[in-house]
């Protein structure tokens, strides 16, 4: 495998999962952008303990994913049901501190980053090769557990939410514990795409974790369609590829490009090109056809 072809299948992976985690709290209408600052709490704490206390890779993972999820539970007690412009002002600035902090810890390179992280197979074909199975399980299963949630009376609750919290609250749904419940989901899995990410150019720098993913994940998600999880599954890799294909200076004004189309969607398409009637509507004809079958 090609080095462009790894990180294609790499980088578009974590775009995925990364508007998924966006998306989970937007269920509520939350933009819960303290996902970024966890992937960067996580990845850097992976890297720590990986290098200097020489812990194995998957015993870091694994708190990657929990560390994040702790921070998103603490935060989500305090903005559970809390309006979208509050969450918004958090996550921002979470990441602002986040980098702050990060800059300032000689222990993990500070501004210089953190360079030299191991392979975590015994080859660098093996890493990479294990690095994409892992990223594509994860997707599979973050995925499963999604579509079983968009599916679910907790997924018919949160809908309620996004539409209407008064009318929410008369039917009896828990305004703060969903968003509780969808906020520190939406964070485990941000620290540990997190840990995955530094680990796939077995690297950790700020410039990783600017406000340049706010971008890329809020046109994803926006793009694809907000209201089901397909629409950035699909979005992902056109969104990521199409640009590798244009010229270095049309590269360059890829967060530009980005900008626009998320302008024009949101002017002309507000609910994106995956919508849930499509998805709805497409799921009848596959039935249909069974049925002739």
């Amino acid at each position: 495998m090609s080095l462009s072809m790894y990180y294609f299948l790499t980088i578009t992976a974590v775009n995925i999962l990364m508007t998924w985690a966006i998306y989970l709290p937007y269920r509520v209408a939350h933009l819960h952008f303290i996902t970024i600052a966890n992937m960067a709490i996580s990845g850097y704490l992976a890297g720590y303990l990986v290098m200097t206390l020489k812990f194995p890779f998957f015993w870091a993972l694994l708190i990657g994913f929990a560390v994040g999820g702790l921070i998103g539970y603490i935060v989500s007690l305090f903005i559970g049901d809390a309006p979208t412009f509050a969450v918004v002002i958090v996550g921002f600035t979470f990441i602002y501190i986040t980098r702050t902090v990060i800059e300032n810890l000689p222990a993990v390179g500070g501004t210089m980053g953190m360079f030299g992280l191991p392979n975590i197979a015994k080859t660098p074909a093996g890493h990479r090769n294990l690095i994409i199975l892992i990223l594509y399980g994860l997707v599979l299963l973050v995925g499963f557990l999604i579509h079983r949630f968009d599916n679910s009376r907790l997924g018919k609750a949160a809908s309620a939410i996004f539409v209407d919290k008064d009318l929410a609250t008369s039917l009896g749904v828990d305004i703060k514990k969903v968003g509780q419940l969808l906020q520190v989901f939406s964070c485990i899995v941000a620290g540990g795409t997190g840990v995955l990410y530094g680990f796939i150019y077995k690297s950790f720098h700020l410039d990783f974790f600017t406000f340049h993913l706010v971008g890329i994940f809020m046109t994803t998600i926006f793009v694809g369609g907000y209201s089901t999880l397909w629409g950035s599954l699909l979005m992902a890799p056109i969104l990521y590829g199409v640009p590798l294909m244009f010229p270095a200076e049309i590269q360059s004004w890829r967060m530009v490009i980005y900008g626009v189309i998320l302008i024009i969607i949101l002017v002309l398409k507000p609910e994106g090109f995956i919508t849930r009637k499509f998805v709805y509507n497409i799921g009848i004809r596959l039935s249909r056809k069974r049925e002739k079958i």
